[in-house]
């Protein structure tokens, strides 16, 4: 039986273990979900900065714990309303950016 203290390391550190692994992920060709895997990243990343639990941002965001968890394991594409929660949460500008493919400028 672990301590919270204990458990709550525990925790934290399979969450930087997943990150890492989402940065490795990152670095290698991008395919469909390489974008929902950065956000989940960067809000994982935001929040232990802060020193917030799932639960602590789940109560700021207006959400339960386990949909947070499910964003950060990047289960689930988040709504663009959901990220504008959780971007002012953070403390966060949640910035959105169309730019053209490599050419493909308009003529």
């Amino acid at each position: 039986m672990y301590s919270i203290p204990a458990m709550a390391e525990r925790t934290e550190e399979a969450i930087r273990r997943r990150l890492e692994r989402v940065r490795e992920r990152l670095g290698t060709e991008p395919d469909e979900g390489w974008l929902f895997a950065r956000i989940a990243a960067e809000v994982a990343e935001r929040r232990l900065a802060l020193g917030l639990s799932q639960s602590d941002l789940a109560r700021l965001v207006g959400t339960t714990q386990s949909a947070i968890a499910r964003l950060e394991r990047g289960g689930r594409p988040p709504r663009i309303d959901t990220l504008l929660r959780i971007a002012d949460a953070l403390d966060c500008e949640l910035l959105v950016q169309l730019q053209p493919r490599n050419g493909n400028e308009p003529g």
